[in-house]
């Protein structure tokens, strides 16, 4: 059984740690608010891009040859996954869902006989693939400088996937990022890049309109589609980031929890343990003095 010295020391170690995650809890509740006005805002630009990119994938003939953005390469040999995580622990399961996803779509694709490429954006994610997928892993690009997510963090990384598939280095490319739905919730989600998933007109709120464009559709494309590619790694990384706060806001809220639950326990037995003490040497006590 521990000593009474033993038990403060524990007992003051929790204490101390259930102020670290306190504060914790208490900085990414208020990082939480700005990042989260933030994924939700890009939200609509994203939908009214893939909107505008509709309209001009209807517009064009039966015929015509869209950009390579757009039709890819005929090919599904190469595929590039784009692994978004965060750059620092202590945020639950946040990292692990992502890096769970991206994983099994790997091995799935290497089952089949694809060659598998990893991007990883994120340090956290480049620390678990790398146990695994060492070979494949071709680059990390780190964020840790970034203070708050800005379209000029974003726009980099889409231009190098954008000169990787002119060089005719893959064929597919997917991105692997978590969707914040609330502070409990956030969605591992795996979304297509390469070729450009573009929804139909029916599937998408206002683009039921007709349009005549100038230049003709193909070059409007041409232009658009890259920039639609830094877009979407923007959104990713937003959303990452505010699905990062939820998640270590939760996550130290369990730990503070926790830790006080430790202390009540610990507390208890230091003072049954102290009472025990107390009452030993009150019955030696007296037996000494009744032997005199």
């Amino acid at each position: 059984m521990p000593s009474l010295k033993d038990l403060r020391n524990r007992i003051a170690s929790v204490k101390a740690t259930q102020k670290i995650t306190k504060a914790m809890q208490m900085v990414a509740a208020a990082k939480l608010r700005r990042a989260q006005l933030a994924a939700e805002a890009a939200r609509p630009f994203a939908q009214r891009m893939e909107t505008v990119l509709a309209n001009l994938v209807g517009g064009m003939g039966p015929d015509a040859q869209g950009p390579a953005l757009l039709s890819g390469t005929g090919k599904d040999n190469v595929h590039l996954l784009v692994v978004c995580t965060a750059e620092r622990g202590l945020c639950g399961a946040f990292n692990s869902s992502i890096v769970r996803l991206a994983r099994e779509r790997a091995l799935s694709l290497m089952s089949q006989g694809k060659t598998v490429k990893i991007l990883c954006v994120g340090k956290k994610g480049y620390d678990q693939l790398r146990r695994q997928f060492e070979k494949q892993i071709i680059e990390l690009i780190e964020l840790r400088a970034v203070k708050q997510m800005a379209f000029s963090d974003a726009d980099p990384i889409g231009r190098k996937i954008i000169a990787m598939f002119e060089s005719g280095e893959f064929d597919v490319c997917t991105i692997f990022f978590a969707r914040f739905r609330s502070v409990i919730a956030q969605i591992p989600t795996a979304l297509q890049l390469i070729p450009a998933l573009i929804p139909t007109a029916a599937e998408t709120v206002g683009a039921q309109a007709s349009y005549d464009y100038e230049p003709n559709e193909g070059d409007i494309l041409s232009t658009l589609l890259p920039r639609n590619i830094s877009i979407q790694v923007f959104r990713a990384l937003l959303e990452n980031a505010a699905s990062e706060q939820g998640a270590r806001m939760s996550s130290m809220d369990n730990a503070t929890r926790n830790a006080g639950d430790m202390i009540k326990k610990q507390t208890i037995t230091y003072n049954r343990s102290r009472q025990a003490m107390i009452t030993k040497e009150l019955i030696e006590i007296i037996s000494g003095a009744e032997a005199l």
